[in-house]
């Protein structure tokens, strides 16, 4: 009654595959409705500029610092701590 069989053992594996994909489907249309995405007619990201009108920036620029020679953020760069740092902190 309990035994184990190729056929109980295909069906439980095809079962949880279908129901990992059905999960892994509504959480995208989950976050789909979220963002407010429906999927038809979606403006894509150009050279013009970034996909999403809300003015959110999704990249910065970044400078390289003189004196240790990493990048920071050019909006709000801060001091390294090095004598010499040219951004305040």
């Amino acid at each position: 009654m309990f035994g184990f069989s190729i056929a109980k053992l295909l069906f439980t594996i095809a079962a949880v595959i279908v129901a990992w994909n059905g999960f892994k489907w509504y959480t995208r249309m989950q976050k789909n409705r979220a963002v407010g995405k429906s999927g038809r007619g979606e403006r894509k990201a150009t050279a013009q500029g970034p996909a999403n009108s809300g003015g959110v920036v999704d990249a910065e620029e970044m400078v390289k610092c003189s004196v240790c020679e990493t990048y920071v953020s050019s909006t709000s760069a801060v001091s390294c701590g090095k004598n010499g740092c040219p951004y305040p902190g």
